[in-house]
């Protein structure tokens, strides 16, 4: 049984997730504030964390740099907000997916299950990933350069596994996402930018000059075939 911790200032909407995540099987519990998530966060140790934007106190950007600070939680960024920039800017900072109130309770539970099922994803052979001094470690999630651990989400690790897979490859944002989502939704492929963003910063030399994730424009990216 999994926890959900939700996170929103509107207490209509914390009892409506309640009820049809409940009625899904899972744990849930709720915050109205950042300060108060952070908290329970930290002492719940949540599977999951759904997290609204607009908070009262703090602003869920700021909650979600401080939770990836000391935690890979796989996070849902709920926000009401149409600035297409808000959206991208928490999926640089290390969220899964988000979705743009008013949502559909049905699609929140399919939402949650689909980045569940990426966090928890265990193949069924042993596979690692060498390229030069990068390797995946795909059973385990692990990513390693030069022998120093890599610390990426769940749908960081997805994405870059997809690339280093098939080296030379080149793959649209499109076919990205269907890798990470399992089907494309909502055609948003920026957050695909977002994600390859967070991945070079973390694993790039100089994520100005990347070294192994490459961009082909006008299509999308490739993993260097060094």
């Amino acid at each position: 049984m999994k926890t959900i911790l939700v996170v929103d200032d509107e207490v209509k909407i914390l009892q409506l997730a309640r009820d049809y995540l409940e009625h899904a099987g899972c744990i849930v519990l709720t915050a109205e504030t950042g300060k108060a998530a952070l908290a329970v966060a930290r002492a719940e140790k949540p599977n999951l964390i759904v997290l609204d934007l607009g908070l009262p106190d703090m602003d869920g950007l700021d909650v979600t740099r401080a939770l990836r600070k000391e935690s890979n939680v796989p996070i849902i960024m709920l926000t009401a907000r149409g600035e297409e920039s808000d959206k991208l800017v928490g999926l640089e900072l290390g969220a899964d997916d988000y979705l743009t109130k008013p949502f559909s309770p049905k699609e929140l539970i399919a939402r949650i299950r689909a980045v569940l099922r990426r966090a928890e994803a265990t193949p069924v052979t042993e596979e690692l990933i060498r390229i030069g001094q990068i390797t995946l470690d795909v059973p385990r999630m692990r990513v390693t350069l030069d022998d120093h651990l890599i610390e990426l989400t769940p749908t960081e690790f997805e994405l870059l596994a997809a690339l280093a897979r098939q080296p030379g490859r080149i793959f649209t944002r499109s076919q990205l996402l269907d890798a990470v989502h399992g089907v494309a939704f909502e055609s948003y492929e920026r957050a695909i930018d977002a994600h390859i963003k967070n991945i070079r910063r973390k694993l790039e030399p100089d994520p100005r000059e990347p070294r192994y994730i490459l961009t082909v424009y006008g299509v999308g990216y490739k993993f260097a075939d060094e």
